[in-house]
């Protein structure tokens, strides 16, 4: 029986390298052990490792390294097995990771779907609050993650807060950033972090102020915010009085809302004042997200733009490689010709948000060239929730998504555009959905004649949905 020791919980590179001894030497996963430096163990697993082999190149699926580095972060003491397990299995089925009904990779996609969620928490609920070291301010956050997860998130942080002089406090270790270089501390307890600075009655404020009774879902707002997280927020105090008192509120603004004024052309949007601001912060967020893996491979998150008060949006399938460079939707060759398009159709899109369904460009490297790859169900499920924060923000009356994909993120199901296309669709939001296709199938029509058909029709789609928006107010 061979016993893997590894340096720390996180220890990725270390249990890559114990892995790839012993499936080149064809250990078997039952004659393995793994534990963490300090933590107790298998005493008789006691044989060494394998030599290290001669040949340092193992060849697994791309995907499979970034789903065992998330894996790796869960707090389950069985992962480094699993994996272990995973990872042999993928020599005799080189396929397998396409495989969505196997039972252990079904498994192991569970623990990184729990790591994401984990890491997200943390983004959204570490709370800093200011105190004095030295003569100069120090923000100190504590936070109590699930997993393994703390030093996998330094890098947003110290990204986010480049300026700041901050610390980060959990059970299992402490983060420390000066401006310049990040250092790791022991753990620490709740008594050590400091309850709270005259800044939280600033953020109160404004949170009371962003509260919309009339969105209020309490059992979404509790899945997105569990109340494990209440006690470190200033802002979760005042829930309970804000909920008690939504439907109250949302009488009142509906009773205001015939004597409200009509928001003029390029108003304030659906988040009103806040709007901008809410916007911005959603979209800072989006560009250090990692709810899927594609953010591995992709030059960064490509979030939507435009009018926050647009009336119409359209959702494309995901950034291209021209996007994913630049850093914004439909710039590249599809971007183009929808643009051409909506001229034709007579649609300004100056006055059209932007978007896609999935936020990161997927794709297969070829040489140089990066091709297309189609997202999957999961990394759409992934990036709906950026998707409908957009739809919250900016609360367009049409929204059109441009072929499968986008019909899959704005609908929540599986479509087919032949059946949904051309007709309005009833969304939860209130708003009305329609369907087309994506400009990027008009290019990869080779007949001229028939592109031109599909061409015509695609205009005459948007036509169409330029007047029902018209119609629409």
């Amino acid at each position: 029986m061979h016993r893997v020791v590894l340096d720390a919980p996180d220890d990725f590179d270390g249990w890559r390298n114990a892995a790839r001894r012993l499936a080149i030497a064809g250990v078997e996963p039952d004659h393995v052990t793994w534990q963490v430096q300090g933590e107790s163990g298998d005493l008789f697993g006691d044989a060494p490792l394998p030599p290290a082999p001669e040949r340092s190149a193992f060849s697994v699926p791309r995907a499979f390294v970034a789903l065992a580095e998330t894996t790796i972060l869960h707090s389950d003491a069985e992962r480094f097995a699993l994996l272990y397990q995973l990872l042999t299995r993928l020599r005799d089925q080189p396929g397998l990771m396409e495989d969505k009904a196997d039972p252990l990779l079904r498994r192991i996609d569970g623990l990184a779907k729990a790591v994401r969620r984990d890491i997200h928490k943390m983004r959204a609920f570490v709370r800093f609050r200011e105190v004095e070291e030295d003569g100069a301010a120090r923000f100190v956050a504590w936070f109590e993650p699930d997993h393994h997860i703390v030093r996998a998130n330094a890098g947003f942080f110290m990204r986010r807060f480049a300026t700041m002089r901050w610390s980060i406090l959990t059970p299992e270790i402490s983060i420390h950033w000066d401006g310049e270089t990040l250092r790791e501390g022991p753990g620490a307890t709740r008594a050590d972090a400091p309850e709270g600075d005259p800044v939280e009655a600033l953020w109160k404020g404004y949170y009371a102020a962003i509260f919309n009774p009339a969105r209020l879902k309490t059992g979404a707002m509790l899945s997105e915010m569990p109340k494990k997280y209440w006690r470190n927020l200033p802002e979760a105090a005042l829930i309970p009085d804000l909920v008690a008192g939504a439907q109250a509120r949302e009488a009142a603004m509906i009773a205001r809302a015939p004597r409200a004024p009509a928001q003029p052309a390029g108003g304030k949007g659906g988040a009103g004042g806040n709007s901008k601001t809410v916007w911005a912060a959603v979209r800072e967020e989006a560009m250090g997200c990692t709810r899927c893996p594609l953010h591995q491979g992709a030059t960064q998150t490509v979030f939507g733009e435009g009018p926050l008060d647009a009336p119409l949006m359209f959702i494309g399938e995901q950034p291209g490689d021209q996007e994913d460079q630049a850093g914004r939707p439909f710039v590249g060759p599809a971007g183009q010709l929808l643009d051409q398009a909506l001229i034709e159709a007579s649609v300004d899109r100056a006055r059209a948000y932007v978007t896609n369904a999935v936020k990161h460009f997927k794709f297969e490297a070829r040489g140089k060239r990066r091709i297309h790859q189609t997202p999957d169900a999961g990394e759409v499920q992934a990036c709906r929730w950026w998707l409908t924060q957009e739809l919250d923000i900016v609360r367009p009356r049409l929204v059109v998504a441009l072929g499968a994909t986008a019909a899959r993120a704005m609908l929540g199901k599986a479509v087919t555009i032949s059946r949904t296309r051309g007709a309005a669709i009833a969304l939860d939001n209130g708003a009305e959905g329609w369907v087309t296709v994506h400009p990027s199938y008009l290019l990869r029509i080779p007949d001229e004649a028939k592109r031109a058909d599909e061409r015509a029709r695609f205009v005459e789609d948007l036509r169409v949905i330029g007047e029902r928006v018209k119609a629409l107010g």
